[in-house]
């Protein structure tokens, strides 16, 4: 099983450890991009401050973010596991997992990134603001620019078996999976439901969608589940205890669909 996951706006501080060596992260065919990325990244936030900020869509209160990434490259970094923060992410609570949960974790989480591309939660970074939403001056958008090396290397880290899509809409445009592999991709969304006046109204808030991503990633760590495709997905996941409307696609070689319906957060 593979778990696409969307990062954090906000991210937790570097801390004090070695600073970043890009070829130590995970998927080595996305280095030149990563670099490429990055020196244009750091490039722009030394050379103009104002102009680093719009393009980054940084408020004033906000550019302590444009010297964090003007230090990238010496900052100190850790495992992006812990540098992601959040409301998904402290549903999925990385940090007290029990070790196999964990280790399942270490080998099946992948968060998409503006600046990385995607990296595993074991992959050391330094904290830094560059959304997949942002329109670099010399590389443009950051999500159609990642699509060409994402296509390169995606196909091989699904392996072949699930795909379960958490990514937000902006970071799902740097890859979509294609032919096979999207015959066996869920995408999930999150739909609060509420009675109103008798009758069931349904909505996508943003807390309820994050919180209940990142505790249906982390039951199903806990729970050991490996399903190989998103129709065992949605038995794991109504054997979890939530309640799962599951659409199967009309023809071969497109993704499910899967609405999780919440009417409370449980912590």
């Amino acid at each position: 099983m593979l778990v696409l996951l969307p990062p954090s706006e906000g991210k937790a501080a570097g801390g004090s450890g070695a600073p970043l060596k890009p070829q130590e992260l995970s998927l080595p065919g996305l280095a030149a991009a990563r670099a490429e990325v990055l020196e244009e990244l750091v490039g722009l936030c030394g050379a103009d401050e104002q102009k680093a900020r719009e393009v980054l869509g940084l408020s004033e209160g906000l550019r302590g973010e444009v010297v964090k990434n003007l230090e990238l490259r010496t900052a100190a970094a850790r495992p992006a596991g812990e540098i992601y923060t959040g409301v998904l992410y402290d549903a999925l609570g990385l940090a007290d997992l029990p070790e196999p949960a964990r280790k399942r974790a270490e080998d099946s989480l992948l968060v998409f990134s503006g600046l990385w591309g995607a990296v595993r939660t074991t992959d050391r970074i330094p904290s830094y603001r560059c959304s997949m939403g942002v329109k670099l001056p010399g590389l443009g958008a950051l999500g159609a620019y990642w699509r060409g090396p994402m296509a390169e290397v995606m196909p091989e880290a699904a392996g072949d078996g699930l795909v379960l899509d958490l990514r937000s809409a902006a970071y799902a445009t740097a890859w979509k999976p294609k032919g096979e592999p999207a015959g066996r991709t869920a995408t999930v969304r999150v739909l609060h439901s509420q009675m109103v006046d008798g009758v069931e109204k349904r909505s996508v808030v943003s807390h309820f969608n994050k919180a209940t991503k990142g505790r249906l990633v982390r039951d199903l760590l806990l729970a050991g589940a490996v399903p190989t495709g998103p129709g065992e997905l949605v038995e794991a996941l109504r054997d979890l205890g939530y309640v799962v409307e599951a659409e199967a696609p009309a023809k071969a070689g497109k993704a499910w669909s899967l609405d999780v319906v919440v009417t409370q957060i449980h912590h």
